[in-house]
């Protein structure tokens, strides 16, 4: 359910360009979607996490440059500038609290060996490179309902691919927990 909460401005997005062409417009529905989404939760659980927080910034500050430049390039850089602070976080992350980023997130639910987490957490940093690397190719390549539709379809089925993928590697090489059960 909250996965399908925090999809719910991009899903607005898609809604709105296809039924009107228009990515000014959508985008316009973007930004307060997104304000309220944030804003939602941070009045369920009174937090937010830093990268929902540079994320709603982006949404805002480029989405609202499209809008007011009538521009779609500024919400088309939107991934690639996301997806490249998402790689440089994990790939600085052992140099700041001394374990890699995807062993913080996962660490409770998985026990790994130390390499096998910086290996996971390298795989991370490729895939975000790749991935703006890829946004940046299909914006500046095909026409702009291609990339709406590579935004919603071909960025989440690449994610839910790598992630399936990441459960296969896992599987190899998660260690039992104490008691014979895994974490």
């Amino acid at each position: 359910m909250k996965l399908l909460f925090e999809f719910l401005p991009i899903a607005l997005f898609f809604a709105v360009y296809q039924f009107s062409g228009d990515i000014v417009l959508a985008t316009l529905v973007l930004i307060p979607a997104s304000l309220a989404q944030v804003g939602f939760q941070w009045w369920r659980t009174r937090r937010l996490e830093t990268m929902q927080l540079v994320t709603l910034g982006l949404i805002v500050v480029l989405g609202g440059a499209t809008v007011v430049f009538k521009n779609a390039a500024f919400i088309q850089w939107k991934p690639t500038v996301v997806n490249a602070l998402f790689a440089v976080a994990f790939l600085v992350s052992p140099y700041f609290g001394g374990q890699p980023l995807v062993q913080r997130m996962m660490g409770r639910a998985i026990a790994l060996p130390a390499a096998i987490w910086q290996r996971l957490n390298l795989a991370w940093v490729v895939f975000f490179i790749a991935m703006a690397v890829l946004n940046v190719v299909v914006f500046k390549t095909f026409d702009e309902a291609t990339w709406v539709d590579f935004k919603l379809f071909g960025m989440l089925g690449l994610t839910l691919a790598f992630i399936l993928a990441q459960g296969v590697y896992l599987s190899r090489h998660a260690e039992a927990a104490p008691g014979g059960q895994d974490r």
